[in-house]
């Protein structure tokens, strides 16, 4: 707020406050849908938390909050048994962002912000944060194919070709049979791999 004064009265009170961007009502609504719980923490006084907080959609929210407040309030939610991602792009920001369990820095922050992070985003828009998430779970279920089918190969093949099974029925899987099926596990896994390249966030 700048209030305009002369010597005896008050002329006029501009209040002033950052643009808020465009996709960011829609980032919230994203992220309400994967099931985050959004928390926004800000150190501007709480009539400007107040009233940013209404234009995005987000109910919980704090206002005048010091650097330590925010570490504080991720201890707190990590103390209920919740994993907590924190969204920061400024110094103040830094040490919360070293306590959350997954720590997002935007592009354009400070260095410090960067260099805590786990993750840095390419750009300073919001929309990519749930982007962010659905490509980490797709990636996780991913990884987690590809053990297994490594795995399935592993376990069933290489005992089989070493003849685990020849003194109960005479059966000997061919070596070159069992060497195309390891081969194939290889390429398996790095086909379900490259489906990451279409699925659309």
């Amino acid at each position: 707020m700048v209030f305009f004064t002369n010597e005896t009265e008050l002329i006029a009170i501009l209040g002033i406050a950052d643009e808020i961007k465009e996709n960011s009502v829609q980032a919230i609504k994203d992220l309400k849908a994967l099931d985050v719980d959004v928390y926004m923490l800000t150190g501007d006084n709480q009539n400007t938390a107040t009233a940013v907080a209404k234009q995005v959609g987000i109910s919980e929210y704090k206002g005048g909050v010091m650097p330590s407040d925010k570490s504080d309030f991720v201890k707190q939610l990590q103390s209920e048994g919740r994993v907590v991602a924190m969204v920061g792009d400024g110094i103040n920001d830094s040490e919360a962002l070293a306590q959350a369990d997954v720590s997002i820095a935007m592009a354009h922050g400070s260095d410090i912000a960067m260099d805590v992070a786990k993750i840095t985003l390419t750009t300073s828009d919001l929309a990519t944060i749930p982007k962010a998430l659905k490509l980490s779970s797709k990636t996780v279920k991913g990884i987690r194919q590809n053990l297994f089918w490594a795995f399935f190969y592993n376990v069933i093949s290489i005992p089989i070709a070493a003849g685990v099974l020849y003194s109960v029925n005479g059966f000997l899987l061919d070596p070159m049979i069992a060497g195309a099926a390891m081969a194939f596990s290889s390429v398996s896994v790095v086909l379900n791999s490259l489906r990451l390249k279409s699925i659309k966030l």
